[in-house]
């Protein structure tokens, strides 16, 4: 026989196989807590959506009675015009103030806020209906209408008469 035709022989392998002993206490464990944490997430996410739910609801509420304010409104601005044109010191002027009153203290109580009209013109709650000139620019200088707001959304915005920078038209003469 040559090296040639020398056949290799085969080394029989033998296969090791071990047997693991699985703890059916660690097992048991360790399922408990995957179920523990699938319950604690679902109880966190529930408890999100009753808050979720929650604020839905109050702000539905708030809003849903937005348009009887709006329709409320009309009257409260009858009843300024009432006193306006009335004597102050009269028994009607002074009973129109206290229905007045009464009526914005529920209007107030629902969350009706009234915008503040004085300062710099904002035209996120105001509405500018014409231009006066004067020193400064861009102040409110008189309120034709109050403004309304419901938390921090604009009911009625106050519309109102801005001011805007005297122009210098001093042409000097000879020019």
């Amino acid at each position: 026989m040559t090296g040639k035709s020398r056949k290799k022989e085969e080394v029989p392998t033998e296969e090791v196989v071990e047997e693991v002993q699985v703890d059916p206490l660690a097992e048991a464990n360790a399922k408990a807590e995957e179920y523990l944490d699938m319950a604690r997430r679902v109880q966190a996410d529930f408890d999100n959506f009753r808050k979720r739910a929650q604020k839905e609801k109050e702000e539905y509420r708030a809003f849903a009675t937005a348009d009887l304010m709006g329709d409320l409104l009309t009257i409260v601005d009858d009843f300024d015009r009432a006193l306006e044109h009335a004597d102050p010191e009269s028994d009607i002027a002074i009973g129109v103030n206290g229905i007045r009153k009464n009526l914005m203290k529920v209007l107030e109580s629902k969350g009706l806020k009234e915008i503040d009209a004085s300062g710099k013109f904002d035209p996120n709650y105001h509405e500018a209906l014409c231009t006066v000139e004067a020193e400064t620019e861009g102040d409110v200088a008189e309120v034709f209408q109050k403004g309304y707001c419901i938390g921090n959304r604009v009911l009625r915005y106050s519309k109102v008469k801005v001011t805007k920078k005297k122009e210098n038209t001093n042409t000097g003469v000879g020019e």
